[in-house]
């Protein structure tokens, strides 16, 4: 769990370099400085609060879990507390870290502590106690709300809707508030590309993640004792690689066939796809399935991007809506009908794949009516935005005074 902990926590500077290679240099401090916030604040805060929101005893009909002040005695896992607190701190700060690439160049570093500490201390702890927490959409009592309407629970193994959908639900609603960054559309409404400085940061990024991922699915086992947990760990190693493998090849030749020459930059986002599709059932799908799921994340995503910036002039510079918003949605309902246990394409019926259904809408429910209040609370009592100026000349002398190369 501890080895596992440090791997998803080695996803935070792969976030960091995918984040400031797909942006502008005059910026890259800036990425940088709210990838450690993210994860100095949601420590912090996942500690003294989120943890109890998520983990403690149900209350309030399982809404939330009993909250707590760094009191860690309500916890009655047999687990040992301090590991599953960092374990489970790890993934609250990547729910947290998927936003800022899509409100990147533009966002009041003041204004960015505000939401990423509401993300980790509110809005990801709740929906967290829905599901991982033994909140009401993973209660399998008979008479239970789920089981009395779906005939089963809903299922997340790792976090394609927990922590992928809602960091993309909130990245695409944050990006909608703030509006496009300067120069990203002409008058004319036409799309005009703004690269990121350096590809070579953006795929070690890549790397990192894929590799912090095997601590992210296959630890989420949380055992590796016994037969039943090393075949488990070995599945679940085996199908996140594959997916990833077939979301990189399914977006390098749908972007050879579309533009005529196979995209690096999107290509990296297609292994990501990949992977966040794969997170919710890569325990229970198989390595076809698993082949299956990263070659319709990794074409969709292409797609995707361009629709959202294309057709709906949203203007997202990591494509963070896209990779974990669309692919998180994606993955999670392929995982009811692949699912060689309950899947409706292996003859069980569709009653799991309409919890599945029934359970990435309440999620990202919650973090759509959640974001829409922080984020336009924040741009109406203060603003989110920086002035014209600064964007222009950049973040980084503005808001940090230094820069990451002179």
């Amino acid at each position: 769990m501890l080895l596992a902990a440090m791997l998803v926590f080695w996803m935070q500077p792969g976030f960091a370099l995918c984040e400031a290679g797909f942006t502008r240099s005059k910026n890259a401090a800036n990425i940088l400085m709210k990838n450690f916030v993210d994860f100095m604040f949601g420590s912090l805060l996942f500690f003294f609060f989120g943890f109890g929101l998520m983990f403690g005893s149900d209350i309030l009909g399982g809404f939330i879990g009993m909250p707590n002040w760094g009191d860690l005695s309500f916890y009655k896992g047999d687990l040992p507390v301090e590991g599953f607190l960092i374990f489970e701190t790890v993934f609250c700060a990547t729910s947290a870290t998927i936003v800022s690439g899509a409100m990147a160049e533009r966002t009041k570093f003041s204004m960015y502590l505000v939401y990423s500490a509401f993300i980790s201390l509110i809005i990801y702890p709740i929906e967290g106690h829905w599901t991982w927490g033994g909140g009401w959409l993973c209660n399998d009592a008979a008479d239970s709300f789920m089981m009395c309407t779906f005939g089963d629970v809903f299922h997340d193994f790792a976090g394609s809707a927990i922590v992928h959908s809602v960091g993309g639900v909130l990245a695409l609603i944050g990006a909608i508030a703030l509006g496009p960054r300067l120069g990203k559309y002409s008058k004319d409404g036409k799309n005009r590309a703004i690269p990121g400085h350096n590809l070579t940061l953006a795929a070690l990024g890549v790397f990192i993640l894929w590799l912090g991922w095997f601590g992210f699915n296959p630890g989420s086992q949380l055992a590796a004792s016994g037969e039943v947990n090393r075949i488990a760990i070995s599945h679940v190693f085996l199908t996140t690689n594959l997916a990833a493998v077939a979301g990189g090849v399914a977006t390098m030749f749908v972007t050879w066939l579309k533009y005529g020459k196979p995209s690096l930059s999107l290509t990296l986002n297609g292994i990501l796809a990949g992977l966040v599709g794969i997170t919710a059932g890569c325990d229970l799908v198989s390595p076809i399935g698993a082949v299956i799921i990263g070659l319709i994340c990794g074409t969709i995503l292409v797609f995707a991007i361009e629709f959202i910036d294309h057709k709906l002039h949203i203007d997202d510079p990591v494509g963070a809506s896209s990779v974990h918003g669309v692919c998180g949605i994606l993955g999670t309902l392929l995982t009811g009908l692949l699912s060689t246990s309950n899947g409706a394409f292996y003859g069980h019926g569709f009653g799991f794949f309409a919890a599945e259904c029934f359970g990435i809408l309440v999620i990202d429910l919650w973090a759509a009516v959640c974001g829409f209040i922080l984020f336009y609370g924040i741009k109406k009592l203060h603003g989110l935005r920086v002035e014209a100026r600064i964007e222009e000349e950049g973040l980084d002398i503005y808001e940090h005074g230094e820069s990451c190369y002179n």
